[in-house]
């Protein structure tokens, strides 16, 4: 299942596919916008979920702690999201670690990683 997640993730274009109670759901908004979104509307969707997500920053990972999904793919994690997902024993893995998230215009910080 979790490399179906993560061929999913590439191949739809997503910016997260999250699977769980045997349904998957796939979301494109840009940013932790979905995640966001989840968390305020739909938590259940998150707790236990295997999730592929295409960029884990600091942001996103406070998210994942608090809703404790059952495995975490990020294509894209920052160092200090690693940092926290180890912290709160979150089980992650991922395609490629940097040391922060860049901002779309790629002259600085994510906004939201600066934030947290």
């Amino acid at each position: 299942m979790k490399q179906q997640l993560i061929d999913r993730l590439h191949a739809e274009g997503c910016s997260c596919v999250i699977y769980n109670n045997d349904h998957t759901h796939l979301f494109h908004k840009r940013g932790v916008q979905d995640l966001h979104q989840l968390l305020r509307t739909s938590p259940e969707v998150l707790c236990g979920a295997m999730i592929a997500d295409k960029v884990v920053g600091k942001a996103a990972a406070f998210m994942y702690a608090i809703l404790r999904p059952e495995e975490l793919y990020a294509f894209v994690l920052s160092e200090k999201a690693e940092r926290i997902l180890e912290k709160y024993g979150v089980k992650y893995f991922f395609g490629e670690k940097v040391p922060a998230i860049i901002n779309r215009k790629g002259d600085g910080f994510c906004p939201m990683e600066t934030a947290t």
